[in-house]
């Protein structure tokens, strides 16, 4: 998992609370577990009309905020069923933060998990960065050291995240990588393990 540690990057607002999960990536592209090839199911009821062509008025398809990083979006982002695909289809249009008012547990868990921050901020907080995002020309920094979102007018607002999760993001550890750093230990272990009971590696 590749570390997350400060992201310098273009903002894309989308003002629309309660998303859930299945809005973020339809079932119909469920279908796989390549995270590769999900950004074309991002948003799709939002950025497609019934005949495939994108909608002009979806802020994802705004060419103001091509290449956008960040998204902040309304309250309650990442609602609904439970779907790892979610967070993949975020990270392959290029999403690699998402800023709300508050997010779903479990939808939390698999972004904080695949690598993709969610930062939680005040009603205010948010809504000011929106304004901000406006155009989509403009600059933001998500600092995870120093736990800060700077707007591109120098505001400068301050999120909490938990120290182990924070830890592992600045790391760039999923929960494979986390293992791996206590190989020694294991290794040691299994031997100990095939001595004090060798009938278990003969079977």
């Amino acid at each position: 998992m590749k570390p997350f540690t400060r992201l310098d990057g273009r903002a894309a607002p989308l003002t629309l609370a309660n998303i859930d999960t299945d809005q973020i990536i339809p079932k119909q592209f469920l279908k796989t577990v390549d995270r590769e090839g999900l950004a074309k199911g991002l948003f799709y009821d939002f950025r497609f009309d019934e005949q495939g062509q994108p909608k002009s008025g979806f802020v994802l398809n705004d060419p103001a905020y091509k290449g956008a990083q960040i998204l902040i979006a309304g309250d309650n982002f990442g609602c609904g069923s439970s779907r790892e695909h979610a967070p993949w289809a975020l990270q392959d249009f290029g999403i690699q933060c998402v800023i709300s008012t508050s997010f779903a547990d479990i939808f939390r868990g698999n972004c904080l998990n695949n690598g993709l921050l969610t930062v939680e901020l005040k009603d205010d907080e948010v809504q000011a960065l929106m304004e901000e995002a406006k155009g989509g020309n403009h600059l933001f920094t998500v600092d995870l050291e120093t736990q800060t979102v700077t707007a591109p007018s120098g505001a400068k607002f301050t999120f909490e995240i938990d120290k182990d999760r924070k830890h592992k993001l600045l790391k760039g550890l999923d929960a494979i990588g986390e293992t791996l750093q206590h190989g020694v230990s294991i290794d040691v272990f299994e031997a100990k393990a095939a001595l004090s009971r060798p009938w278990l590696e003969r079977a």
